[in-house]
């Protein structure tokens, strides 16, 4: 096997994938390396929603920008993209406060709704309802779909090719006369710039890296549902937990109130640190998590009692029972702020998004990325706490 390009991307998740794409817009050819047959980790063990409103500074840019690459890319390679926003529900004074809040940051972007407003919009018990909120610029993405989508349109392109089943060994200079040799399990691929872009897996090549980094992993307990009672949830649903969790609403005054109070009267959230929300797939079932825990490497023992949790809440939002169809643990990379961007090796980069937001913000960061390493200084090592800038 031999080639040579002008990236080599290591890692076909949506990270991944989201570079290629840049990259063959950029006019530069790609070869992505894929250890495994198809995606498998974070990019469909999610969501699938792209929560743009509830983002801040660079995060928030990022995912803007990703909204339009997204709606492209569906159309294209065929999977669903919904404009479907979402709704976020408000069952306290402190929840229908933080709303409150924010909608006085981001005016348009946050449609404040009624009890029965709410109820007209999702499906949810109208007991104990303080309003709620619409945030219309969201997105839904069909997550089991959208990377092999995807990574298949990609390799049908001229320039680009998608190799899985193919673990990459190592990258080193390549001796013969400039560039970078990418061993593989399968052969060697040449090119003239690498993108680490593997997630949390960061550390199985650039261990030393991702010690200096913090690089740890976050794992989610995540569960399908088939509700007892047949519903139609259109928009992604958010509820009072992930208002602590998404930062344009963590910041407010009303989130800070609703920690206090939870930490008397709920502290299994908090100990379980819950951001209970669901989407909806295509056949009806739900998508319900989820919960955070967080370790360089994660005990392999599932905690029945964490399901439960989740099981409890959703009894509890919806109003009906629901049968558990699957249950799988997420996982993604976290470390201290919200992207990873760092020189790894000669003309290679480690990228990742370490928030849990890489189907929301991939988009946005790969164009961020590309044009910070066509800057002349980029051989220099960045300061830890450096970030991609945000985008126009």
């Amino acid at each position: 096997m031999t080639r040579t390009s002008d990236v080599v991307i290591v890692g076909a998740g949506i990270v991944g994938l989201a570079h290629a794409v840049e990259a063959l817009d950029r006019g530069l050819s790609v070869t992505v390396l894929e250890r495994d047959e198809r995606a498998v980790g974070a990019s469909v063990r999610n969501f699938g929603h792209g929560c743009l409103t509830a983002q801040t500074g660079e995060a928030l840019g990022y995912a803007a920008r990703a909204r339009g690459t997204w709606l492209r890319l569906g159309a294209a390679a065929g999977f669903g993209v919904a404009e479907c926003g979402t709704v976020v529900i408000a069952r306290s004074a402190e929840e229908r406060a933080a709303l409150e809040e924010l909608a006085g940051l981001r005016g348009d972007d946050v449609v404040l709704l009624d009890p029965a407003q709410v109820t007209a919009r999702v499906p949810v018990e109208a007991a104990g309802l303080h309003g709620g909120a619409f945030l219309p610029r969201d997105l839904r993405v069909e997550q089991r779909r959208a990377a092999g989508a995807i990574a298949a349109w990609l390799h049908a392109r001229p320039g680009a090719e998608v190799r899985f089943g193919c673990p990459v060994l190592g990258v080193d200079p390549d001796a013969t006369g400039g560039g970078i040799v990418v061993r593989t399990g399968r052969g060697d691929v040449r090119a003239h710039r690498v993108l680490v872009c593997v997630g949390h897996d960061v550390d199985r090549l650039f261990p030393a890296l991702a010690d200096d980094a913090g690089l740890r992993r976050c794992t989610l307990r995540m569960l399908q549902l088939r509700p007892h009672t047949p519903l139609t949830v259109g928009p992604a649903l958010l509820t009072g937990t992930s208002m602590l969790r998404y930062p344009a609403l963590a910041a407010t005054t009303g989130a800070a109130a609703l920690r206090a109070r939870w930490r008397a009267e709920r502290p299994e959230l908090l100990d379980a640190v819950v951001n209970h929300m669901l989407t909806q797939l295509p056949g009806g079932d739900l998508v319900v998590g989820d919960t955070h825990a967080y370790d360089r490497t994660p005990e392999p023992w599932s905690d029945e009692r964490l399901d439960d949790l989740l099981l409890a809440e959703t009894r509890a939002l919806l109003g009906t029972g629901a049968d558990v169809v699957r249950r799988w643990r997420g996982v993604y990379a976290d470390a201290p702020g919200e992207f990873l961007v760092r020189p790894a090796a000669a003309a290679t980069t480690a990228v990742s998004v370490t928030s849990g937001i890489g189907m929301t913000t991939a988009f946005g960061l790969a164009p961020a990325v590309f044009d910070r390493l066509d800057r002349p200084d980029t051989s220099a090592r960045p300061d830890p706490s450096a970030r991609p800038d945000r985008p126009a």
